[in-house]
């Protein structure tokens, strides 16, 4: 019988990240559990920071290393474009794409300018969602669901929707806590 390596690897698991688009604001949450296998490593990791001047809000699922990769990566090209997201973020799919090295990294991101919202992932997609409502990593459906019914059937603002979407996750997911990272756009 052939061993899969892959089978051998413990996984890490990690993060919870949801971004909404409310009220002329977008807002990205993150929590902070960092999981390796049914063991919880970290329970204040710091998913969600800003990028380009400040500009950029980016939010990261997958290992330490990869999404710090990619966000040192994804800066490069923010540079690059002068800041346009739209343009550095499908250059950057691109890249992660074809590139050996980028291909082989384990995660997703979130990204956003306060207009533009998508979901990058190395397959080269550039996600920009029809409802305003973003999430990715182990409780993103749960996140997403509640993200969505608090902004079809509440008056909460951006801010808040993700707040409550992520302590909801949490009550859902066991790779996702309740230590919530939260940054917002104008």
């Amino acid at each position: 019988m052939k061993s899969d390596k892959s089978e051998l690897k413990p996984k890490i698991r990690s993060t919870t990240i949801v971004a909404v688009r409310a009220g002329g604001k977008v807002a990205v949450a993150g929590d902070g559990q960092v999981s390796l296998e049914h063991t919880i490593l970290k329970h204040g990791a710091h998913k969600v920071r800003r990028l380009y001047q400040r500009r950029v809000i980016a939010g990261f699922a997958g290992s330490v290393a990869d999404a710090q990769s990619l966000a040192d990566r994804f800066e490069t090209k923010l540079e690059g474009t002068n800041g346009n997201l739209t343009r550095a973020a499908v250059e950057f799919a691109k890249d992660w794409r074809t590139d050996r090295v980028l291909r082989r990294l384990e995660a997703m991101m979130i990204v956003t300018d306060g207009e533009s919202l998508y979901i990058l992932s190395g397959d080269g997609n550039v996600v920009e969602p029809d409802d305003g409502v973003a999430a990715i990593g182990s409780g993103g459906a749960y996140a997403a669901s509640a993200a969505r019914a608090l902004l079809r059937h509440t008056q909460m603002d951006a801010t808040t929707i993700v707040t409550e979407a992520m302590k909801i996750a949490a009550e859902i997911c066991v790779y996702t806590n309740d230590r919530i990272t939260v940054d917002s756009l104008p």
